[in-house]
């Protein structure tokens, strides 16, 4: 299997692995509660700290790292919170993440618009709410885009509003803004391990707990907390960190190769500012749900893996003003830092040995 679905989610480091060993062992001093006093629970507890911080170094400075269930618990408890610490309203772009968007729908949000490149259009103070809420995506998940998250911040700033930023697919690939009051992000995007995610929160934002009990987390988040997803996650972000100019010239250069293997297909979404490990293409009389039945041994999709089932057509490529058609004949593939030229280049052969089966060369 060639496998062209990063944004799905990522294969997880060999480093990731190892650091997370060390906490699913079966002695006593290797799978105690982090919240235990004792000194099997207080050595936990460190592993937590520390891949807190190995996770925060990726952040802008002057903010607190809580870890979650995922990046969905994480936009949840943002959204929901955040709307009750500022009552005024809320807004989010329309290309937002399913875990956005409907709560974005459920907090009757002001829905920002995108042009025909995937791009949000400049913050409009009409739409932008006083002593609320702005929901802006850094990276979209199914085009790639990179938004004006900086413009947004300013914007609600200027009304006394709180910015939250979807950073997920961009986390540990491009740079994180200034600006951001709450920035939500995954493991398993970065190479790390599914199940845990992180919420950051500015310094003097007062967010309530989504979840209560046992008052874990800084007593911001309820729940035993796993010293071994968290080491998982740190040490994935500590890798991503050493390795981003390096994983960043890599994506480049597989980009090149895909637009060179792919002239006569259709981008979705702006070439730039996009990020370029994320490739959404299309062609005139492809189907695309045919073309991943007829290309079995390629992992891609139609768009996001959250909605991939639903049969619906992607919101974002509509947002955008893709026709039905069109969307249906779109694709999304992705790669990353274990994606080597040759597989890469056998994954594009094949998706365009498929087309031809359905008569487009």
């Amino acid at each position: 299997m060639i496998y062209l679905d990063y944004q799905a989610t990522t294969p997880l480091a060999p480093e990731a692995r190892e650091a997370m060993l060390r906490w699913l062992g079966d002695e006593g001093d290797t799978f105690a509660n982090p919240s235990s006093t004792h000194k099997a629970g207080r050595a936990a507890a460190a592993a937590v700290e520390v891949a807190r911080d190995q996770v925060a170094a990726l952040l802008p400075r002057g903010g607190r790292v809580f870890f979650t269930s995922g990046a969905t618990e994480a936009l949840n408890w943002a959204l929901f919170r955040g709307a009750e610490a500022k009552p005024g309203g809320v807004a989010g772009l329309s290309i937002e993440h399913a875990a956005s968007l409907q709560c974005l729908e459920r907090l009757n949000a002001n829905i920002l618009p995108v042009d025909g490149a995937g791009l949000a259009l400049p913050p409009d103070d009409a739409l932008i709410p006083e002593n609320g809420l702005v929901a802006a995506m850094l990276v979209n998940n199914e085009v790639g885009t990179i938004q004006p998250v900086a413009d947004f911040a300013a914007a609600a700033h200027a009304k006394n509003s709180l910015l939250l930023c979807d950073a997920v697919q961009g986390y540990g690939r491009v740079a994180i803004p200034d600006g951001a009051d709450l920035i939500a992000l995954s493991a398993h995007k970065i190479h790390g391990p599914k199940g845990i995610g992180a919420l950051w929160v500015r310094d003097g934002v007062d967010l309530e707990p989504l979840m209560l009990g046992g008052a874990q987390e800084q007593g911001m988040r309820s729940g035993t907390v796993s010293p071994a997803l968290c080491a998982g996650f740190g040490a994935a972000a500590a890798l991503a960190a050493e390795r981003f100019d390096a994983d960043a010239a890599h994506v480049e250069r597989l980009w090149s190769l895909a637009m060179d293997m792919l002239p006569e297909w259709t981008l979705g979404g702006a070439a730039a500012p996009r990020y370029h490990g994320n490739l959404n293409v299309r062609r005139d009389g492809v189907n695309g749900l045919r073309l991943m039945s007829d290309a079995r041994n390629v992992a891609f999709s139609l768009g996001s893996a959250c909605g991939s089932g639903s049969g619906k057509v992607s919101h974002v490529l509509r947002a955008m003003g893709v026709s039905e058609a069109d969307a249906r004949a779109s694709i999304r593939l992705g790669w990353g830092r274990y994606t080597s030229e040759a597989e890469l280049r056998a994954g594009l052969t094949a998706i365009k040995d498929a087309a031809r089966l359905q008569g487009v060369n």
